[in-house]
């Protein structure tokens, strides 16, 4: 895929002056507009790069693979696409949710490509398991997807806001429900499917790249037993415990996830 392509494809923004790429993922049911207050404060130092996962945001959603995206391995992918088609190197890989193991996987099958990971309120599996607190038991996850099959808005209405947190600020629920609510239904399912189904843990020992886990210090989606899990499996990992509280502190506490980013790097 060339450089063109890839810019069509996945709605690729490129800004910034500095020589190492730092390359910003969002999570499921958003776009690259969720780092609106986050990735300018990276032009000074950084190549700073934005896309939308193929199905989100202004990607071509005819390139949407219901096989290809199935699982978290299509998005990974995607994410080394990006990378080779505009020569990126020594990448600063930044992934919100979801887009925090969709990193792992691409990292695990390109180390070369990546120079850190920066993984914010990751969970490698959402579903408790023995010995293993995801935030969810089975039945929630289930009763929650069959929610989404059958009522994607009324889904995004009533998940939002919890998602988001801060309910003293519920602009940020409305943009996170209006977000969701723009998300074609249909991949919007599979893709939920795909991120609340998934089961990482085993691949956290494979990755070597230096990693920095931001975790909020409430957080309903990954909870932060779920981070410190990450940083105790993860070699040669940091953790963060932020102060915001909920799932999105790229919109909710931009300038303390600005600072711990900075601080680490």
């Amino acid at each position: 895929m060339n450089r063109q392509d890839a810019a069509r494809r996945f709605n690729v923004k490129i800004s910034g002056r500095g020589p190492t790429p730092m390359l910003f993922a969002h999570g499921f049911g958003c776009d690259q507009n969720m780092w609106r207050y986050v990735a300018p404060a990276f032009e000074d130092d950084y190549q700073v790069v934005t896309f939308d996962h193929v199905g989100s945001g202004g990607s071509d959603l005819s390139a949407y693979d219901p096989t290809r995206y199935s699982s978290l391995d299509g998005y990974a992918d995607d994410v080394l696409q990006i990378c080779k088609a505009f020569a990126l190197e020594n990448v600063v890989f930044v992934g919100h949710s979801v887009s925090a193991m969709i990193g792992i996987l691409a990292a695990i099958r390109a180390p070369e490509v990546f120079a850190n990971l920066i993984l914010i309120g990751p969970s490698p599996r959402y579903v408790d398991d023995e010995n293993y607190l995801g935030g969810f038991s089975e039945p929630q996850i289930n009763e929650l997807l069959e929610f989404l099959d059958s009522n994607h808005m009324g889904w995004s209405e009533a998940m939002a806001p919890v998602i988001m947190g801060n309910p003293d600020r519920p602009e940020l629920g409305r943009e996170l429900t209006n977000s969701f609510c723009r998300t074609d239904p249909d991949i919007a399912r599979r893709f939920a499917k795909a991120t609340f189904l998934s089961d990482n843990r085993e691949d956290l020992a494979r990755v070597g790249t230096p990693s920095l886990i931001l975790q909020c210090s409430e957080d309903v989606i990954a909870p932060v037993g779920v981070g410190r899990y990450v940083h105790e499996h993860l070699s040669n990992s940091s953790i963060t415990i932020l102060a915001a509280t909920g799932h999105c502190p790229n919109l909710s506490a931009p300038e303390e996830t600005i600072a711990a980013i900075k601080a680490y790097l």
